[in-house]
C-alpha cells in the first residue's frame, strides 16, 4: 500500500515539477493568450528557441500542453482550460503569500489609474453601454483567439498610429494579458500623455475567464 501511495504522490509531484520553473510558467501565460509556435514563444519569452523547445518538452511531458502539425510549423497550445485555472490560481495564491510579489506588482502602475479590486461586471455593464471604452493591447492572433466582451483590438504597437479611433470623451480601459504584463502600463502611460482618462485593468483573459466571466471569440 505504501508504494502504491508513494506511486500516486509521485505522480502529482511531475505536475509540480513541470511548473517549478519561472520560464515553463511564462510560456503557460503565454499559451493562455492562444496557441503558438515555438519560434513565437520564443521570441515573446526573449529566450533562445532551443530553450523553449526544452521547456515545451517538459510540458508536454507533464500533459500540461498539446501540439498539432500546420504544414512544416508545430504550434503548442494548452492542454485543457483547467491549465490555465491553475496557472490563475497559482499566481493569486503567490500574491497573497509573498510580500516580494506584492511590492513588485504596486510598483507596476502608478497609484489611482489601475483598476484593481473594481468590480468586473460593473466594468463589463459599462462596456455594453458604451460608457466606456474597453481595449485590448495583445497581438491581433490573440486577441481573435479569445478576448473580453466589448474589447476593442488595438495593438501596443498600432495604438500610436490609432489614438483618432477613440473618443476623448470616454474613459478608456486597457488590459493584456494579465498582472505581469507590461503592454497596458504602457498603453495607459501613453494614453494619458495624449490627454485621454486612462485606466489599466490587470485582468487578462484567463483571469477573467477564471472569475467565471464570458469571453467572446
Amino acid at each position: 500500500m505504501r508504494e502504491l501511495k508513494n506511486l500516486l504522490y509521485e505522480q502529482v509531484g511531475r505536475i509540480g515539477k513541470a511548473l517549478a520553473s519561472p520560464k515553463r510558467l511564462e510560456l503557460i501565460e503565454l499559451l493562455c493568450q492562444s496557441e503558438k509556435t515555438v519560434e513565437m514563444l520564443s521570441q515573446q519569452a526573449e529566450i533562445s528557441v532551443k530553450l523553449a523547445s526544452a521547456h515545451l518538452k517538459e510540458l508536454r511531458m507533464a500533459r500540461l500542453v498539446d501540439t498539432r502539425k500546420e504544414g512544416k510549423y508545430v504550434f503548442y497550445r494548452l492542454a485543457e482550460q483547467g491549465v490555465a485555472d491553475l496557472w490563475v490560481n497559482l499566481r493569486g495564491l503567490a500574491e497573497e503569500r509573498l510580500v516580494d510579489l506584492r511590492m513588485g506588482l504596486s510598483s507596476m502602475v502608478t497609484h489611482g489609474h489601475d483598476l484593481r479590486g473594481v468590480d468586473r461586471k460593473s466594468i463589463l455593464k459599462q462596456a455594453r453601454s458604451g460608457e466606456v471604452v474597453v481595449i485590448d493591447v495583445r497581438p491581433g492572433d490573440e486577441f481573435a483567439a479569445g478576448h473580453l466582451p466589448y474589447a476593442r483590438s488595438l495593438p501596443l504597437t498600432e495604438l500610436k498610429k490609432r489614438l483618432n479611433e477613440l473618443p476623448k470623451n470616454k474613459p478608456v480601459v486597457a488590459y493584456c494579458r494579465g498582472p505581469f504584463c507590461m503592454m497596458a502600463k504602457d498603453a495607459v502611460a501613453l494614453l494619458q500623455k495624449r490627454g485621454y482618462q486612462a485606466f489599466m485593468l490587470d485582468d487578462g483573459v484567463a483571469e477573467w475567464r477564471a472569475r467565471g466571466l464570458p469571453i467572446e471569440q
